[in-house]
């Protein structure tokens, strides 16, 4: 059998740069001759692409705050099944722009729900398949660069009030506080290259 991969997400509030970074560590682990997985949430399976449609679509009163937390953890549950624990299985390293502490920190710690009812909610879906490395992206210009990338139009989500996204963001300093030998936070300001370092020195552990 072959050895189990490792699992890797990337968080972060709205413009950090997680897109550009997946893409460069999938990359650097290739280089080193890793079978690599790049995954997304929302998405990432037929169904949970579906449930992406239904999420980020619509009006901003189209779900309530509990809907919209079940609706992800469907969506991550489905994702885990048919995607990210088969690859691991298989001994490819999976890397997920976005995963379960996204919902912590956007329905959970910005939507009001609270980070503990929201890991409840999903904790069935995702059963002991949390990350073995979480990397949240951290970039206090974030929301600037998100309106100026998204001139003609956010998502449901993405196009929240600033106050949100600010909650966002202190619900990933959370998180990462109370789980900091799985969640570690990265500067994400400067080059793109720069970072890619600094998320590559986050994983060394894994690497060895």
């Amino acid at each position: 059998m072959s050895e189990r991969g490792r699992f890797i997400s990337l968080e972060g509030g709205e413009g950090v740069g997680k897109s550009t970074q997946v893409k460069a560590l999938a990359d650097a682990l290739r280089q080193r001759g890793l079978d690599v997985l790049v995954t997304r949430e929302p998405g990432g399976s037929e169904g949970a692409e579906r449930i992406r449609e239904l999420l980020l679509t619509g009006s901003q009163e189209r779900w309530g705050a509990r809907a919209e937390a079940l609706l992800f953890a469907a969506a991550r549950a489905d994702h885990v099944e048919k995607a990210i624990e088969p690859a691991l299985k298989s001994g490819k390293w999976v890397i997920s722009d976005r995963f379960v502490d996204s919902s912590l920190a956007y329905q959970g710690g910005a939507g009001g729900l609270g980070i503990e009812a929201v890991r409840a909610i999903n904790a069935f879906g995702i059963d002991e398949n949390f990350p073995d490395c979480t990397l949240i992206l951290t970039l206090e210009e974030g929301g600037e660069r998100a309106r100026a990338r998204d001139l003609n139009g956010s998502d449901r989500i993405g196009g929240r009030s600033d106050d949100y996204h600010r909650k966002v963001e202190a619900a990933f300093h959370i998180i990462a506080a109370e789980d900091p030998d799985r969640v570690k936070l990265v500067d994400a300001s400067g080059a793109a290259d720069a970072v890619t370092l600094r998320i590559l020195e986050a994983i060394k552990e894994l690497l060895q």
